[in-house]
């Protein structure tokens, strides 16, 4: 079965944040869009260049009222002393959040259980914390934080405007479809 248009399991958690340990929560979701980003380990070679890309772009998802949270099952220590010790990680000023006991991974879907780190996964939750976009990749295979924001931009086009949906490759601003029977076979 798949999570999409399921509601974020109630869960508590610590996160790093802007120099301190703080508490999470699924209420912190609520009335915003949020990214959740989940990545195998801390310390280790593809997982600080997506974390990069997502600083680099942190910006733009604020701008358009998102939270990203970074999400591994390593402990808020150790997220702390990679943020301390990394020069790419140390830019990042979005909650990194900590999954030690899996509770998370496994009620996004994306525990490995016999090693006990989560899949290379994005989820992107509406202002209902309903999941509205999935995204997995292999361990091997990093993601494009800019990929992701114009998919954000979609999802909060097409829930704002619920009678039209966005083709492959919309990007904001571009001309969107109205579903309809005129449409059937002439795309």
């Amino acid at each position: 079965m798949s999570l999409l248009n399921t509601e974020v399991k109630p869960f508590n958690a610590t996160a790093y944040h802007n120099g301190e340990f703080v508490d999470v929560s699924d209420e912190n979701l609520k009335g915003q869009w949020s990214v959740f980003f989940f990545y195998p380990a801390d310390f280790t070679f593809v997982c600080p260049t997506e974390l990069g890309d997502l600083a680099d772009n942190y910006a733009e998802f604020k701008k358009l009222g998102v939270e990203i949270y970074s999400v591994s099952t390593d402990t808020h220590f150790t997220h702390k002393a990679w943020h301390d010790s990394s020069e790419t990680i140390n830019k990042l000023t979005y909650p990194m959040i900590a999954d030690p006991t899996h509770a998370i991974s496994r009620n996004f879907e994306v525990l490995i259980e016999d090693a006990g780190i989560a899949e290379r996964g994005t989820f992107v939750v509406d202002p209902d914390g309903k999941i509205q976009i999935i995204e997995l990749n292999a361990g091997n295979i990093g993601r494009n934080a800019e990929e992701l924001l114009r998919k954000v931009k979609a999802a909060q086009y097409v829930r704002a405007n619920p009678n039209e949906v966005c083709p492959a490759k919309w990007e904001e601003g571009e001309e969107t479809l109205s579903p309809s029977l005129d449409l059937v076979g002439k795309i």
